[in-house]
C-alpha cells in the first residue's frame, strides 16, 4: 500500500494565507494540510515542481516555481460558492522529486494512482506538461481505458528520446494506457505544430480540433460532445498555453492567439461539474516570466472554479 506521505513534502506555512478576520476567511485558513484530515478529503491538490521535461524540449525553464506561486494566489481567495465543504479539500504538498525525470514520472504515477484508488479526485500543479504521461497512465491503472482531453497549444506527441515535455500524449497512447480513439486535443494552433504529428494523430484515430474550428462549434458545446465519449474515468490537462499571452504572459512557450482567461475558468468549471473527471493537471505556468502575477492569479482563479463547481 502506497504511503502518499512518504512520496511528498508537506506545503510550506508562509503560502497559506490568514487573513485572520472571522467576517472574510480565505482559502489559507480552511484547506487542510493536516495529515490527520486526509481520511475526510475529497479532492487533493498535489504539486510537482519540476522543469526537467521543459529543459530537455529546448523551453524556458521556471515551471518548477509554479505550484509555490500557484498557492500563494489560491490560498488568498474566499470560500464563496464552493460546491463543498473547503474541509474536504486537501493540500498534500509536493512530489518528492527525483533527479531523473523519468524516476520522477514513476513516482508520480504511484503518488496519482494511489489517491485515485482511496477515491479521491486529484489536481496535479506543474511543471512542465510532461506530468501528464504519470497522471494520466496513474488515472488508468485504477480506471482503465480512460478519455484523455489535452488542452494546449500543442499536440505534445512529439517522438523524441528521451522523454520531454513535448511526448507525454505519444507515450500514453505507445504504452497503451489511452487508447487513441479516446484521445481529444482540443485548441491546438497550426503554427506551432507539425503536420507529420497531425497525421499521425490521425493514424492513432485520435481527434484533433484546432482553436479556431474549436470556437466555431461552441467552446463549451463542443466539450460537452467530448465528455459525451463512453468511459468510467476522464483526465484532463490544461496545459496555461493554451490561453493567449496577454493573459498568461507566465508560460514556458508564449503564444499570442489562444483560450481567453474567461474561456479557460469556463472550462475548468465544467470540468469540476463532471464526477468522472478524477485526475487534472495544470502545467507550463512560468513564474519567472509572468507579469505582475497574472498567470499565477489565473491559475488559481481556475482552481476556485472548479471547487465552485464540483460534484461528485
Amino acid at each position: 500500500m502506497t504511503d502518499v506521505f512518504a512520496l511528498t513534502t508537506r506545503p510550506a506555512e508562509a503560502l497559506f494565507f490568514r487573513k485572520g478576520d472571522p467576517n472574510d476567511p480565505r482559502l489559507g485558513e480552511l484547506v487542510s494540510r493536516d495529515p490527520a484530515d486526509f481520511t475526510r478529503s475529497r479532492v487533493v491538490i498535489v504539486g510537482c515542481p519540476q522543469d526537467l521535461g521543459v529543459a530537455r524540449n529546448g523551453g524556458r525553464v521556471g515551471a518548477s516555481e509554479a505550484p509555490a506561486e500557484i498557492r500563494r494566489m489560491f490560498y488568498r481567495l474566499t470560500p464563496l460558492g464552493l460546491g463543498l465543504p473547503p474541509g474536504q479539500v486537501f493540500d498534500l504538498g509536493d512530489l518528492i522529486v527525483p533527479e531523473t525525470l523519468e524516476a520522477c514520472a514513476a513516482r508520480q504515477r504511484e503518488l496519482v494512482a494511489a489517491l485515485v484508488r482511496g477515491g479521491r479526485r486529484v489536481i496535479v500543479l506543474g511543471g512542465g506538461n510532461d506530468i501528464a504521461w504519470p497522471d494520466a497512465a496513474g488515472l488508468a491503472d485504477v480506471l482503465p481505458d480512460p478519455t484523455a482531453i489535452n488542452i494546449d497549444a500543442h499536440f505534445d506527441v512529439r517522438a523524441d528520446q528521451p522523454m520531454n515535455s513535448g511526448t507525454p500524449y505519444r507515450q500514453l497512447i505507445a504504452s497503451g494506457a489511452v487508447r487513441g480513439s479516446a484521445l481529444y486535443e482540443l485548441g491546438y494552433q497550426p503554427q506551432v505544430n507539425a503536420a507529420g504529428y497531425l497525421a499521425w494523430l490521425t493514424q492513432q484515430s485520435a481527434h484533433a480540433i484546432d482553436l479556431e474550428a474549436w470556437r466555431a462549434g461552441g467552446l463549451l458545446a463542443t466539450f460537452e460532445r467530448v465528455l459525451a465519449h463512453p468511459a468510467r474515468a476522464v483526465f484532463v490537462g490544461f496545459d496555461m498555453d493554451a490561453v493567449r499571452g496577454a493573459d498568461a504572459p507566465g508560460v514556458s512557450a508564449v503564444n499570442p492567439l489562444g483560450l481567453t482567461a474567461d474561456e479557460f475558468v469556463a472550462l475548468w468549471s465544467r470540468v469540476g461539474a463532471e464526477p468522472r473527471a478524477r485526475v487534472v493537471d495544470l502545467s507550463e505556468v512560468n513564474p519567472r516570466h509572468d507579469v505582475d502575477g497574472r498567470t499565477a492569479r489565473l491559475a488559481a482563479v481556475s482552481l476556485h472554479a472548479f471547487l465552485r463547481a464540483f460534484r461528485d
